[in-house]
């Protein structure tokens, strides 16, 4: 499951990140790591960009650049 394919309020784990090297060093820099815990925020009306919150920041992701973070969906307890 990828980061784009969340629901809005939905969370999980990095599991991966794919693409190219400079994208991967990129969302390293924003600390989108393997482990790191992500949740959807929310998402523009048209599907694009996304707001996710990692490490208590928001970021503003694009969908394409979401797609490339393989994540671990959290279970609801």
């Amino acid at each position: 499951m990828t980061l784009a394919s969340l629901s809005p309020g939905a969370r999980g784990r990095v599991r991966r990140v794919e693409g190219q090297a400079e994208l991967q060093r990129r969302l390293a820099e924003l600390g989108i790591l393997p482990g790191a815990r992500v949740e959807l925020v929310r998402v523009a009306p048209l599907g694009d960009p996304l707001e996710v919150r990692v490490r208590g920041t928001l970021l503003t992701l694009r969908r394409r650049e979401a797609a490339c973070i393989e994540i671990e969906p959290e279970v609801a307890a």
